[in-house]
């Protein structure tokens, strides 16, 4: 019954924001070359959709860009999940390894992109290292972090049993640790979402971030509300799915 009340004040909240939209629009107060109203949004999007933007069809804009963030995202979990747990359980580990990932991690995307051009090229590897990097700390941390916080009695209880240590870490640690390391993968992806755009700053001419920039390059602020509605809802459904897959293959969370 909560559930749909929430739902409710979410619907209720997204018609009172197009409502003001409409009103603000429609009077006049603000330009519509700064703020389109929903009618020119809607039908850029059509447009899109049919023709395209910029002779490439919006579904490739959308299919390149989605295959910069899972690539990186994938290389991400790969790499980071079992440094992160290794850290977590080998404190000299983690003592090399964790200063630098806290050196770059607050660094802003474009500070180290340039570099990666130079060292990379224009073409997809430096994009896509680029979303790596942006997604690689909030595994690692969480990762780290999970470790950390499974419950001593676990651990305690395995070890008066006989549990050797790769069955303590196995059979132990890591169950305890995948729910909080689920977390990180979610965080990861939206911060690596929210790099896109500037993973698509640089010799790009293709991707739904390329397409927000070249649109106000040229003042089509029509189109720029498109890119970005976009980009929300694809990150709201691809958030959708990662909670409905941690529901189901991590069923154990919190009990």
């Amino acid at each position: 019954m909560k559930k749909n009340n929430h739902l409710i004040i979410s619907i209720i909240t997204w018609i009172f924001i197009l409502l003001v939209w409409f009103g603000v629009t429609s009077s006049g107060l603000i330009s519509t070359s700064k703020l389109p109203s929903p009618t020119q949004v809607v039908n850029a999007f059509i447009d899109i959709i049919k023709n395209g933007y910029n002779y490439i069809p919006f579904w490739q804009h959308l299919g390149i860009s989605l295959y910069r963030l899972f690539s990186a995202v994938i290389l991400s979990i790969i790499t980071a999940i079992p440094l992160g747990l290794l850290c977590g359980y080998l404190p000299r580990v983690k003592a090399m390894v964790n200063s630098l990932i806290n050196f770059y991690r607050p660094l802003p995307p474009l500070a180290y992109y340039t570099l990666l051009i130079v060292w990379l090229g224009i073409g997809e590897s430096s994009k896509i290292m680029l979303l790596f990097l942006a997604s690689f700390a909030p595994i690692y941390i969480a990762s780290v972090s999970a470790v950390s916080r499974v419950n001593k009695n676990y651990i305690m209880s395995a070890k008066t049993f006989g549990a050797s240590e790769r069955q303590l870490f196995f059979k132990v640690i890591l169950p305890a640790a995948i729910p909080e390391i689920f977390v990180g993968v979610r965080t990861a992806v939206s911060v690596a979402y929210t790099t896109l755009v500037s993973s698509e700053m640089v010799a790009a001419t293709a991707g739904i971030g390329w397409m927000v920039l070249d649109a106000y390059n040229y003042l089509k602020t029509d189109v720029v509300f498109v890119g970005i509605i976009v980009m929300g809802i694809t990150g709201l459904l691809i958030d959708f799915i990662l909670v409905k897959i941690e529901k189901k293959y991590i069923f154990w969370n919190g009990k």
